[in-house]
């Protein structure tokens, strides 16, 4: 049996999953319900991926935040706690993730394999790029969206579809969160 892989990513409105300025993580919005719905995705058995520059972003990220900072909700600490497999050519050692392997190699044959040999479903949060590839190779099964209600227009960072395929969407499940945040989560399919 093939593993479901879900590419799981955090967006605003305009499609960006970052921005600069004087936005803070989560755009300043979370709220209680979106931190208990992130804890319970992350409870499940799963096994992280990611690509090199994700996994240096969060590694960054965990390294220089305190026990209190938001950078640490008990979500990521849970998925930092997960098997993790980060995809790269470049990293090399030992890696700043409890239980993590660096798998050299193109991301959409490590994922293919990753998909037929894991006994777990496979998640990615953020790794824009690598996720866009394996999307256009068929290899995802899950796009997880959490919207965020911001236009960061002027200062949004990392366009989470910027050079992707055209691709249908069925929408499986949705949910609003502590009233404002939406939560999609579709089937891709290329669109021919």
């Amino acid at each position: 049996m093939t593993a479901t892989y879900t590419f799981d990513v955090f967006c605003s409105l305009d499609g960006f999953g970052a921005a600069g300025g004087n936005w803070t993580g989560y755009w300043g919005k979370q709220g209680p319900e979106l931190l208990d719905h992130r804890l319970g995705l992350y409870g499940e058995k799963q096994r992280m991926v990611f690509g090199a520059n994700t996994y240096r972003a969060f590694a960054q990220m965990l390294a220089s935040s305190t026990e209190e900072s938001e950078v640490r909700d008990p979500w990521v600490t849970r998925m930092r706690n997960m098997p993790a497999t980060v995809v790269s050519s470049t990293l090399e050692g030992d890696l700043d993730w409890p239980d993590a392997t660096v798998v050299g190699g193109d991301a959409v044959d490590v994922v293919a394999r990753l998909k037929e040999e894991s006994d777990v479903p496979l998640r990615s949060h953020g790794s824009l790029s690598m996720n866009r590839a394996l999307m256009a190779a068929g290899l995802v099964d899950r796009v997880q969206v959490t919207l965020f209600p911001v236009i960061t227009g002027e200062t949004g960072l990392d366009p989470v579809f910027g050079n992707a395929a055209d691709f249908d969407l069925e929408l499986l499940e949705s949910r609003t969160l502590d009233r404002h945040i939406q939560e999609l989560v579709y089937r891709p399919t290329l669109h021919v």
